[in-house]
């Protein structure tokens, strides 16, 4: 599809009608007070350079923490050659690779205290010490683990890839954490492997910070995704091409601590079926299901369609969740879709600013492939993707199944589509105008480039009242965009129209359902560039304070309000690019 596509949306709806330490300026304490500077704290508390102002730490709750890859082992027969020598890999899914340790002085920039202590069962005062930055970012190893590097293949833009893999990441262990979630632990950033081809096997600051706060963030929107634990920056100096024109310059190394359930993806099976390695990947889907979809039964000689047909339901639906909240991942190759349908890999990503179809936060994307509303079609070539993976271990008529399973795909997306928008309007119940009223409104807020985000959160503060007066509100310049189409008066009518009919149902019952479903921030590309350009200087504040407001988006913020999150992007923000290259 071309960049002048319809959204696969508007398609459908057409046919009915942290923690910071050790900043440059700021030192940490736990309680959360960051003093600005060494004259303006008791200077006698301060322990170490990881230290906290009064309080001590102890790492042994850091070495008790136990990993274990005895299963994945177990399992498959790992690469006969043990070392990071980058090399075609067969029959295998993991090489054992060690992580090479950043070089220089090291810096804890960030960390997520909800996933060490939800998720690792961390003491957060743990990130406090010299073993806490040691042990997340690769320099030292917890007990049970062994690195692994897992083999993957891809179609990346369309076209199929070969090998590609964990070029930088290693993946350290899995963890069952006080609840019984089994979590595994992966590093990105941290050196190369056998599948880096001509990379370097390091992540630099921009787009770590960027993967750090998108990961937590969306974990807050609401989004499946994985999660991301620390981002550790160093002064080994990594060079990069970040537009691809020739212009390389020397960039920081850093490296984030990330987590997830797993990490198998539509290329872990593409690269086993290309390769013809049938025995390898009837092995690999039979883990999965064991391990990831206890729902289906390992004697179910359907297994492997139930299998398919619950990933196909979760990509519509993860996709759809995608749209409601203005996301484009940007690079939607199979290679970076889960198979547990969560958000993984983020890169050029971009939450959308006027509302476009066509919106392509990456640069590298000439064609406008991965445009935000051609996201949910790319879906579908993926899921095809994966259906033609799995061919070999089914009988013909499964084979003529998963083409059936597949054609359900679009109205999976569309419904739970209409259902995530009509609850961004408040709308209750179901109505036959339902569907036009939401394609109504979108095409009024491409029209006039209107703001995505702001123009449903200002709909869910606005009272009825004065949008039915048509009264100006100044503080809410989204709506006052939008305000200027022809026809918005009789969107505006219809819409109210609609609210009145629902029983039992108040102007402030709507305006709370609303804001609960309409972030009031999320993580626009200039406020993660802000956020770099300062942590590029060893500054962490604006990493700090857009972890501490994307904590809680839905929520009208002080600090955010006066750090304009949630006011009219600023001029230099149009000219702002991201690309592959990290």
């Amino acid at each position: 599809m071309t960049r002048k596509s319809r959204s696969f949306c508007l398609l459908f709806l057409s046919m009915n009608s942290v923690l910071l330490l050790e900043t440059a300026d700021l030192d940490y304490c736990e309680d959360g007070l960051y003093l600005e500077n060494e004259s303006q704290s008791h200077s006698s508390w301060k322990q170490s350079r990881f230290g906290c102002y009064g309080k001590k730490t102890d790492s042994r709750e850091l070495d008790s923490l136990r990993l274990s890859c005895r299963k994945l082992i177990d399992a498959f027969r790992l690469d006969e050659i043990d070392n990071n020598s980058v090399r075609t890999v067969r029959n295998c899914v993991f090489s054992v690779s060690q992580p090479t340790p950043l070089k220089g002085p090291l810096r804890l920039a960030a960390v997520s205290k909800e996933a060490l202590e939800e998720i690792l069962d961390l003491n957060s005062s743990v990130s406090q010490t010299e073993d806490f930055v040691q042990y997340f970012s690769g320099g030292k190893l917890w007990p049970g683990s062994v690195p692994l590097a897992h083999r993957y293949g891809g179609h990346q833009f369309g076209f199929w890839a070969g090998q590609l893999g964990d070029g930088r990441a290693h993946l350290l262990g899995e963890y069952t954490n006080r609840r019984g979630e089994r979590w595994e632990l992966q590093l990105k950033g941290s050196g190369k492997t056998p599948y880096s081809r001509a990379g370097d096997g390091r992540a630099v600051i921009r787009s770590s910070v960027r993967e750090f706060l998108c990961s937590e963030a969306m974990h807050f929107l609401g989004v499946p995704t994985s999660r991301a634990a620390s981002l550790i920056v160093s002064e080994e100096p990594v060079w990069r091409d970040q537009f691809y024109n020739g212009n390389v310059r020397k960039e920081r190394g850093a490296v984030v601590l990330r987590l997830a359930r797993s990490w198998f993806r539509i290329g872990s099976l593409e690269i086993l079926a290309k390769a013809g390695e049938l025995d390898l990947l009837q092995k690999l889907l039979n883990y999965i299901i064991e391990e990831h979809f206890p729902s289906i039964k390992s004697s179910d000689p359907d297994k492997y369609l139930v299998f398919y047909s619950s990933v196909v339901n979760e990509t519509a639906h993860l996709i759809s969740q995608w749209m409601s909240v203005g996301f484009a991942h940007g690079v939607c190759n199979t290679d970076n879709f889960s198979l547990l349908s969560i958000t993984i890999d983020y890169g050029p990503f971009g939450f959308m600013e006027s509302y476009d179809p066509n919106f392509v936060p990456n640069t590298s994307d000439d064609e406008g492939r991965y445009s935000i509303g051609n996201q949910a079609n790319v879906g579908l070539f993926n899921l095809q993707k994966l259906g033609e993976a799995l061919r070999p271990a089914l009988s013909p008529k499964q084979q003529a199944a998963t083409d059936q399973i597949l054609k359900g795909y679009p109205g999976i997306y569309q419904r739970r589509f209409h259902e995530l928008f009509k609850a961004k309007l408040g709308l209750l119940g179901n109505q036959e105008k339902d569907d036009y009223l939401i394609a109504f409104l979108l095409r009024l807020m491409e029209d006039t480039g209107a703001d995505f985000t702001m123009t449903f959160r200002e709909l869910s503060e606005i009272i009825a009242h004065q949008l039915e007066q048509r009264n100006d509100v100044p503080q809410m310049w989204a709506l006052r965009d939008l305000a200027s189409h022809q026809f918005f008066p009789d969107w505006a009518s219809m819409y109210l129209q609609r609210l009145k009919g629902q029983e039992d149902d108040s102007d402030a019952d709507r305006q709370r359902r609303m804001k609960r479903v309409n972030p009031r921030y999320v993580l626009r590309n200039w406020m993660a560039e802000s956020a770099i350009r300062k942590a590029e200087k060893n500054d962490f504040s604006e990493v700090q304070l857009l972890q501490q407001v994307l904590r809680q988006p839905f929520q009208e913020q002080e600090a955010a309000e006066r750090a304009g999150y949630a006011s009219r992007p600023p001029g230099w923000a149009q000219s702002l690019s991201v690309s592959c290259s990290s």
